[in-house]
């Protein structure tokens, strides 16, 4: 029986997928640093590698891990989030129609506003999480993407995926998913119907702040897969050797770490509602959350590590309470062991859709206890 099918994902992520090094025998795998390799003295490569840009053996094990927690057929490490998910888009055609959303990370919506469109894609930008939306916005034979992200940084709005992916096929269009808030721990998306699902692997992944990565993983190897292929070999959209054996080493306790960031996420978003301080809180976990039911049909074990407080007082009130957090760490990014607090409408400029009230807030894994209280003096100190 197939290994990713024998075991539950948690002990394939522990183990790495059980892969031991053929040379010594070692538990780790070695970190292969070498660009080129041998050719055999008939002039073929029989190792199936000749250069480190198209085949590194550092990225094998890493995207076979990933590939098999998300049960897709393949998986290919990308420099960076922004890497994997520009290369979805650079592999349509110019003239190609997509629908994307109007609440996703700022870096990817920026850049369809504008590299994408000057280089020729037409561009709908809708409301992600009503599938009325998205159905509206389709063209049949005309769109060729429907991209979506779920929870949606920064207010974490909910998308059905298999409701999309219905929408996106019976246009002949595929489905691709922005999954990094969930990762595979919470949601799989292949098996609601995408077709491509990526990860800011910088962030849950790795889980420990000091790689930049990104990966995409797809339901089938099909002609459009080969082109981002190719789109990563030509543009040397590569990771680096060390950063692909970080992210594999992140990745074995990818299910600690989420599960962990999970069980506190909830805790303070049922601390915060009805706080004086608080004028609401964004959290799928929350039964009031508009994408509550969603999320619980299609997350399990939890709803994310990430949460979002819009602070009574406005921009100001907000920023103030950042400036006073003493255990948070007021940082960009999310997804690593120490606690992250933001004002999000500060880094993504006028044209956001984030309330500018809202802090967003990456849970760790300290204690929840300790993060709730200083949350709370940080909320209540400007009283």
């Amino acid at each position: 029986m197939d290994e990713a099918k024998r075991h539950h994902p948690a002990t394939l992520a522990a183990q790495a997928l059980g892969w031991i090094d053929e040379a010594t025998k070692a538990v780790v795998p070695p970190v292969h640093f070498s660009t080129t390799f041998i050719r055999d003295p008939d002039n073929q490569y029989r190792s199936g590698r000749s250069y480190a840009r198209p085949k590194n053996p550092s990225f094998e094990q890493p995207e076979a891990v990933l590939a098999a927690l998300e049960g897709g057929t393949e998986c290919l490490l990308f420099a960076s989030g922004m890497a994997a998910a520009t290369a979805v888009f650079l592999a349509l055609a110019p003239g190609d129609h997509v629908v994307a959303p109007r609440v996703m990370y700022w870096g990817l919506r920026k850049w369809l506003q504008g590299y994408a469109r000057d280089w020729g894609l037409d561009i709908d930008f809708v409301d992600g999480a009503s599938s009325e939306a998205i159905a509206a916005a389709v063209r049949p034979g005309r769109t060729k993407l429907v991209w979506i992200e779920s929870p949606a940084n920064p207010t974490w709005l909910v998308t059905d995926i298999a409701a999309a992916a219905e929408i996106a096929h019976r246009a002949g269009a595929r489905l691709a998913i922005d999954s990094t808030v969930a990762t595979p721990v919470l949601t799989r998306p292949l098996s609601l119907g995408a077709d491509i699902v990526m990860h800011a692997a910088t962030k849950y992944l790795n889980g420990h702040s000091d790689v930049v990565a990104g990966a995409l993983v797809t339901a089938r190897q099909d002609s459009f897969w080969e082109r981002i292929a190719a789109i990563r070999t030509n543009q040397g959209a590569i990771l680096g050797s060390l950063e692909a054996w970080l992210l594999l080493r992140g990745m074995r306790t990818l299910f600690l770490r989420v599960e962990r960031s999970c069980r506190s996420a909830q805790r303070i978003a049922e601390h915060f509602v009805g706080h004086p301080r608080a004028a609401a809180v964004l959290y799928p976990g929350l039964p009031d959350h508009p994408g509550h039911a969603v999320a619980a049909r299609q997350m399990t074990g939890g709803f994310g590590g990430m949460l979002s407080l819009r602070v009574a007082g406005g921009e100001a009130a907000a920023i103030a309470a950042a400036a006073r957090v003493r255990l948070w760490k007021r940082a960009t990014s999310l997804g690593g062991v120490e606690s992250l607090v933001e004002h999000r409408a500060s880094v993504e400029g006028p044209d956001t859709p984030c309330p500018p009230d809202l802090l967003r807030l990456s849970v760790g894994i300290e204690d929840p206890a300790d993060l709730i209280d200083d949350l709370d003096q940080a909320l209540s100190s400007g009283n």
